[in-house]
Parts: structure tokens; sequence; C-alpha cells
């Protein structure tokens, strides 16, 4: 089938970085016996396995499955400008040891994290074509700026990583007995405003710069600062993920697509948990520019639980309502007023993620979100 671009109403018109969008609207016993053990099936079984496969989704997984491939095309384009600056074979030295001085293995992560991505997006439209439906293209909103910085190639991008508003709260939230689905909130571990999460330009990043663990320098200040972002910013978009598929996956009704859904959300965990423990080795630096500051977070005024830095393990908290219940440590928040698609689209809207995309771009991200916040589990057959 071939691939289409998403379509929407007409544009809003509003650009955003004037103005913010009003609508943030099984496994068979014959597998180990090979190719003669599966020639010993009957035929007609083999033909309801292929009738199986041509049976049409139920629309509600299409809608879950199409939301979750934009959601990894959006961002697979952060992290590819994460990588080309920052990974394994960045093009940035001075970026790179920023980033290395919060663990010297960051580069690497950070190509993984890129690779994991780009697979989950290709496979999720694949699937889609695969079971007779249109796989999401994003390609006509990649129009927004690239670094200016050694490394970045100067080609069209869906996110901006360039003037971000991160919500950290998700440090302190993990570090909490109290659960966002029952209506707690929770503080910010660091305030970053209008901070970039990579090098704008050179005068950011002079190639030829050293980065020691402490800056002494302005540029080797504001060059810390930025990598001590993205750290957060790492992790504050893997924990959106892994609350999205959790909820994600009660939603659909194929146990196909479930297998996919909860497959791929195991992914989403392993790496907020990669990224949690390294946004705690944040080193202490304020930006020179921006004014952001990156605190000691186990020292004074700080400190204690709420904070401390190898706390990376969610606290047990209320999860289900009941009387007799006790805590449990689970992924949170899990339900669609915080951590649906929706819910989502909102969250990436308000860290800047998207700040000069077009109005088109947001009529499209909604449609598909609200489309897979709708969708239900159906009793049907099982697959």
């Amino acid at each position: 089938m071939k691939e289409t671009t998403l379509q929407s109403t007409p544009p809003l018109g509003a650009d955003c970085n004037s103005q913010q969008p009003s609508f943030i609207r099984r496994r068979s016993f014959l597998q180990g016996l090979g190719v003669s053990g599966a020639m010993l099936l009957p035929t007609t079984l083999l033909a309801d396995h292929d009738s199986h496969r041509r049976k049409k989704l139920p629309r509600g997984d299409v809608a879950v499955l199409r939301f979750l491939a934009a959601a990894e095309l959006i961002e697979s384009d952060l992290w590819q400008q994460y990588n080309e600056l920052g990974g394994v074979k960045g093009g940035n030295a001075a970026y790179m040891a920023a980033i290395e001085n919060l663990d010297e293995d960051m580069p690497q992560y950070i190509a993984d994290n890129t690779d994991d991505e780009l697979s989950h997006a290709a496979f999720l439209n694949a699937y889609l074509e695969s079971r007779g439906e249109q796989p999401v293209n994003l390609d006509a909103f990649r129009t927004l700026p690239s670094s200016m910085a050694t490394g970045a190639k100067q080609i069209g991008r869906l996110t901006n990583l360039q003037n971000l508003n991160v919500d950290t709260s998700w440090y302190t939230r993990y570090r909490s007995e109290e659960n966002p689905d029952f209506g707690a909130t929770f503080p910010q571990a660091v305030h970053i405003v209008g901070e970039p999460a990579i090098p704008l330009n050179d005068a950011d990043t002079p190639p030829d710069m050293m980065q020691p663990l402490v800056p002494v320098t302005s540029q080797q200040r504001r060059m810390q600062a930025i990598a001590n972002t993205a750290a957060f910013h790492f992790a504050f978009i893997e924990q959106g993920g892994s609350s999205l598929y959790t909820i994600m996956s009660l939603k659909v009704t194929s146990l196909e697509v479930l297998r996919i859904v909860v497959s791929i959300g195991g992914t989403e965990v392993n790496h907020f948990a990669v990224w949690h423990d390294k946004a705690g080795n944040a080193v202490n630096v304020t930006d020179p520019e921006t004014g952001v500051v990156f605190p000691d977070l186990n020292s004074p005024p700080l400190g204690g639980e709420q904070f401390q830095t190898n706390l990376i393990f969610p606290e047990p908290c209320d999860f289900l309502k009941g009387e007799k219940l006790p805590p449990c440590s689970v992924i949170r928040p899990t339900l669609d007023k915080n951590g649906g698609a929706v819910a989502t689209i909102k969250a990436f809207t308000e860290d800047g993620l998207f700040m000069g995309q077009s109005g088109a771009f947001f009529e499209a991200a909604m449609e598909l979100a609200v489309a897979a916040d709708a969708a239900r589990r159906e009793r049907g057959d099982d697959d």
C-alpha cells in the first residue's frame, strides 16, 4: 500500500512561536520442530491462519497503532538530532565531552536509543501496511531548522530542541508515595525554562573547547548546562512513553496488537530507567546566558528522599481503589487524562518540542491522538 501523508482540516494558521494552539484537542508447541514440523499441520489450520491474517483490524487498534507510529516518528526525529551531535559517532566533540561528564557511556546510550525509536516507527508502519492499513508519514512537517553547530545535518526537522521548558516533575513523582492518577502533583526537580538541549551553533561548542567536570569558563558552563538539560529531557521523553504504551495496551482488542504494544512499551520503560539514573549525575552549574540553575540535588536546601539521586526505583504508591489494597510500585500515570495520547501531544507542546510547527501539524497530530484515546477494547475473537 502506498504510504500516505497525514492530511488535516484547513490549518489554524497559528505559528507556535507566537501562540500555543488552543485545542490540546500464542506460541505453537510445534515451533521447535522447524519446517518439517510445520508441514505436519493440517492444511485447514494453515488456511485458518492465513484467513486470520487477512482479517481487518478493529478500528480502535488501528487508531492506537497509527498514533504510536506518529509518536515514534516524533521521537526518532528528536533522538536523531541528539545522536548527530552527541551519539557514539557524533560530530560535536565539545557536546560529547559535556554529555560524558554525566556518564562516559552516554554517547553509546544515545546511539542505541535512537536505533530503538527508528525501529519502532518502521515496524509499526510496516505492520499497519501488512494488515491493509495506511502507514503514517510526517515528512510534510519536517520544516523546523537544524542546529548550526558542527555535526548537525542541515535538514528539516519535526521537533525543536533549541528552546525547551522541560517538565522535571517526573523526578520527584517517582520518589513519592503519591499517584497523579489520584490528583497528586509534584514539584520540579530543576526549573528548566527556555534552555536548549543541543548547542545552537559553534559559539556554544567551539570545536576545540575542553569540557572539564568542573566548568571554569562561561562557555564551559553554558555547554554543561545544555548537556544537563538534554539528560533531563531524555528521561522526560521516555517516562512519557512508559505511561503512553501502558495506557494504549488497555484499549486494543487483537492479541497480536496487544503483544506489539506491550513489547515496544517495555523498551520505553528500559530507556527511562537508564536516563533517570543519568539525570541525577547532572553537574552543578548555572547557564550564564539563560540563568537556568542545576543544583546539587543531594545537598541542602534540597536533599532528602524527594531529590536523592540514587533513589531511581519507583516508590510504592496508591494504585487501584480499594480499602485493603496496599501501595504498589508501578508506572504512573496510567489514565488517559495524564498520560494518554492527547496528554502526550499537550506535554510535548508545553515542552517547546513543537515550537515553530504549523497549525496543520497540530491538527493532524491531535486528530490521531483523539482517535487513539477514544479506542476501546472490543469483545471479539481472540488471536
